[in-house]
């Protein structure tokens, strides 16, 4: 009982962050494009998404962390779970070392990293920026591993409850020093001191509450080179990641300057926030998912029919959500954007576009991220998306310099459409033991509620004066509720109707 009350309110409290991170974000954004400028915005972006890279140290090291978690959890072998804890925090200790000599090479050497991309006063702002984010992102490394203990014991309340207070306290103590005159060096001290605080109180509950080992000698023989081996092409994964959604940034800032980064940072965020509607569900089924496989090793059969139904419901779930926003951003977007940041972002509509259309695939499909990790299959989808990166990369270089922050994502676009449009979904269906065609075709019947909405949709962008922030609000209400009683009564099965159902009626008192 305790293990569903977990998941069901970690999936609540996921949804109450990603909701209030877009929100804060939404009303922060636009005061900190304003208060620093496009210039220093572009600026900001540019050398956060630079010093990201360094995350690809990580090598999936907390990926694999799930994997023999819940292999010694079966197993119910205690100490072998401590010399677990004791190796991944010895292995992000040398990480978190390796990563700040990274980052202080990058911070030395950032007129060979940008060229000419920036201004004299733009490199001096640049510098320090860069230092500071080298320490936040060298610290992360040893405290990832307290949240990653936490997430393998299922405690969802206590780490999303933590995680809600870190997405709203930021952006709180940020904003009033933005409005005093502080720049972007001050948004960085904030939150490097506010990640200091929140990582060291889950320290302390994996100490102090959940009593957890850690024992530093005496390894399982040939644990690490497993771990390494699991670990390998998952790193290769967030190489690619970084390429795909880090590199546009950098390319642009050294062939086009901050301007362009500026443009691309408005429609990437709207993106990211999108991106979250998605993550916010998948990420508290990852545990069950391990303990599926691991469960069911010796039964294919059982295997399939369990991780197919568990694919399907939550992707059902994601698409719902997923739908109402994606085409909200087609029919509202154009006029969100001009409203949100202003003059001179009018590229950023196409951006978010270009870099949300085809990401729904894999946002609603990303439970299968997991069930390859589980089941040891990740390294063809690391190999298919190393190729497609570096497809990505070239192809950026070209039509960034050409059409700026639309052309970088383009790049973006076309690699996400063939590699998870096509290529994982043959790959889900032939390898991964999963019902792939019973999904499509339970997305297909969903998409039969979609009809009414796009209709309206289409009328109300083509005839509909939306410049005027309240007309604009009013119709997406009206999209909104239109969008709702359509699937309600067309796209959504019993199972979806009783999820929303089950709260109103306990609200009420209604058996």
């Amino acid at each position: 009982m305790a293990k569903v009350n977990q998941l069901k309110w970690g999936t609540i409290l996921s949804y109450l962050q990603s909701g209030l991170g877009i929100l804060v974000g939404l009303i922060y954004t636009p005061f900190m494009v304003r208060l620093l400028g496009q210039s220093e915005y572009g600026l900001y972006n540019t050398v956060a998404s630079t010093i990201s890279t360094i995350s690809i140290l990580n090598l999936g090291f907390t990926n694999s962390y799930m994997r023999y978690y819940s292999k010694y959890k079966n197993d119910n072998d205690q100490e072998n779970i401590a010399k677990l804890n004791g190796l991944f925090l010895i292995i992000f200790l040398i990480l978190g070392f390796i990563a700040f000599a990274c980052g202080m090479v990058l911070t030395i050497n950032i007129r060979l990293v940008f060229s000419d991309g920036l201004t004299n006063a733009e490199y001096k702002i640049a510098t320090v920026l860069m230092f500071l984010l080298t320490i936040s992102i060298a610290i992360s490394f040893p405290f990832s591993v307290v949240s990653t203990i936490i997430g393998a014991h299922e405690k969802f309340i206590f780490l999303k409850l933590i995680s809600v207070l870190k997405t709203v306290g930021s952006p709180l103590l940020t904003l009033p020093l933005l409005l005093l005159g502080f720049r972007s060096i001050a948004i960085v001290v904030v939150s490097l001191s506010i990640s200091f605080i929140v990582d060291t109180v889950l320290a302390i509950y994996v100490t102090k509450v959940l009593r957890c080992k850690f024992i530093f000698k005496d390894f399982e023989k040939g644990l690490f080179k497993s771990l390494f081996a699991f670990s390998a092409f998952i790193a290769i994964n967030m190489i690619v990641d970084q390429i795909n959604w880090s590199i546009d940034k950098f390319l642009l800032g050294r062939f086009k300057g901050t301007a362009a980064v500026a443009v691309y940072s408005a429609g990437s965020s709207l993106y990211n926030y999108y991106m979250k509607f998605s993550l916010a569900i998948s990420g508290v089924f990852t545990p069950r998912i391990h303990n599926i496989v691991a469960s069911t090793e010796d039964n294919q059969a059982l295997q399939k029919e369990k991780i197919s139904a568990l694919f399907t419901k939550v992707g059902r779930i994601q698409f719902l959500i997923l739908a109402l926003v994606c085409t909200g951003l087609v029919f509202f977007g154009q006029a969100f954007i001009n409203f949100w940041v202003g003059d001179g972002y009018e590229d950023s509509y196409y951006v978010t576009l270009l870099l949300s259309l085809p990401a729904t695939i894999p946002l609603i499909q990303n439970l299968g991220i997991e069930i390859q990790r589980a089941k040891n299959l990740h390294r063809f989808r690391s190999i298919a998306y190393f190729i497609m990166a570096i497809i990505n990369l070239v192809s950026t270089i070209f039509l960034c310099q050409y059409y700026g922050a639309v052309g970088a994502a383009i790049g973006t676009a076309a690699s996400l459409i063939i590699c998870n449009g096509i290529i994982m979904n043959v790959y889900y269906h032939k390898k991964c033991n999963i019902d792939i065609l019973s999904f499509w075709k339970n997305i297909l019947r969903m998409c039969l509620g979609l009809i009414i909405p796009i209709i309206v949709g289409v009328l109300i962008y083509n005839f509909i004066d939306l410049s005027n922030v309240l007309i604009m609000m009013l119709f997406i209400l009206i999209y909104t509720i239109i969008y709702s009683l359509s699937m309600w009564f067309i796209g959504i099965n019993n199972y979806e109707k009783d999820l929303i159902r089950k709260p109103f009626r306990k609200l009420f008192g209604k058996k």
